[in-house]
């Protein structure tokens, strides 16, 4: 399954620029018209969205117009333009204010959840080791696991040699990031840059020219370097549940693309746009995706990317401690050596 031959071990970041809602004064419907304009604007996602779920902003613009003339007060000003935002599905588009936090949650929740920190403390066991937030230890028939929960952080390349320094005896390595919801870009590319030996061509990155809902720049590429530490180049299984997103789900597009790695589990949760984040009259602030990333063959990853084989942990398994991600992924790389072996005799 795995794309050519492997052999050893060789020794979402937001963007920040606020603007006013210049025009517009800060009444209720200011402060709508406002919102509906700046993501209108800005906003780098609706024509995919459209046609994912059929989005029509200027129909969204009629709905919220009529409900914010109805608010008494600005906790009910708040809720209206949350509920507007939520309406572009999208986990990176938030409204904050002294009322809180406005998310969209069922780009994850909606979906199995694939994952179980109990069941996991069954693999992991009592004698793990923890680097920059990767736990991970060797599993039955000499296989590594890591789990990696969150992108956060930075990650110590130096940290990251000794981790698969420490693994090298192991047949095959997983990176288990289920319910990683993100974190740092640099981090995520920093980790996927261990498993290439050679730069590789990974994806774009494009950015809003105008206010028209298809003003972007022409696509730019990127690449993924070789890492300027230790590189594993034998066989890597990702697991992936809807919990993936943002810099997890940027991490997991870097990871397809090469030859020694399989994506194993349920879709992403996608999250593919860089944010940035605009001041209405009123001093809330608004923040969204404006600069859209896409793979190598130039496809949107903002609704998820689709694993190489998909795998949903069993009733059976669950009840009886078993992740089936895991077992499925140990089995993967074995069958990779027994037909290895096979094709030598």
């Amino acid at each position: 399954m795995f794309r050519k031959l492997l052999i050893a071990i060789i020794p979402a970041t937001a963007i920040s620029g606020c603007i006013s809602g210049d025009g517009f004064d800060n009444s209720y419907n200011g402060n709508f018209e406002a919102l509906w304009k700046v993501v209108d604007e800005h906003y780098c996602f609706f024509e995919i969205a459209g046609k994912e779920y059929g989005l029509n902003w200027d129909n969204v613009y009629h709905k919220y117009k009529s409900a914010t003339d109805t608010c008494e007060n600005d906790a009910e000003l708040f809720a209206t333009l949350g509920d507007m935002l939520k309406e572009l599905r999208d986990g990176h588009v938030n409204l904050v204010s002294m009322y809180g936090t406005s998310y969209y949650w069922n780009w994850q929740l909606d979906y199995p959840i694939n994952f179980s920190d109990s069941i996991q403390r069954n693999y992991l066991g009592n004698d793990f080791k923890l680097t920059n937030g990767i736990k991970y230890t060797t599993l039955t028939d000499s296989i590594g696991y890591a789990y990696y929960e969150s992108f956060s952080n930075g990650l110590n390349i130096n940290n990251l040699s000794m981790m698969l320094y420490e693994l090298k005896e192991c047949k095959g390595l997983i990176i288990d990031i289920r319910n990683n919801g993100g974190g740092m870009i640099t981090t995520a590319e920093k980790l996927a840059s261990a498993f290439t030996d050679e730069k590789i061509h990974c994806g774009y990155m494009q950015h809003k020219t105008g206010p028209g809902h298809n003003d972007f720049s022409e696509p730019e590429k990127i690449y993924l370097e070789p890492s300027e530490g230790a590189i594993w180049l034998r066989p890597v299984v990702v697991l992936t549940n809807r919990g993936v997103y943002s810099a997890a789900n940027h991490f997991v597009m870097l990871m397809r693309e090469l030859p020694n790695v399989l994506v194993v589990g349920d879709k992403t949760g996608g999250g593919s746009g860089l944010p940035m984040s605009y001041t209405l009259p009123n001093g809330w602030v608004v923040r969204m995706s404006a600069c859209p990333t896409l793979d190598k063959q130039g496809n949107s990853t903002e609704f998820g990317i689709e694993p190489d084989l998909k795998i949903d942990i069993t009733g059976d398994d669950w009840n009886n401690g078993r992740d089936t991600m895991i077992e499925t992924a140990k089995k993967i790389i074995l069958e990779y050596y027994e037909k290895k072996e096979e094709q030598q005799e």
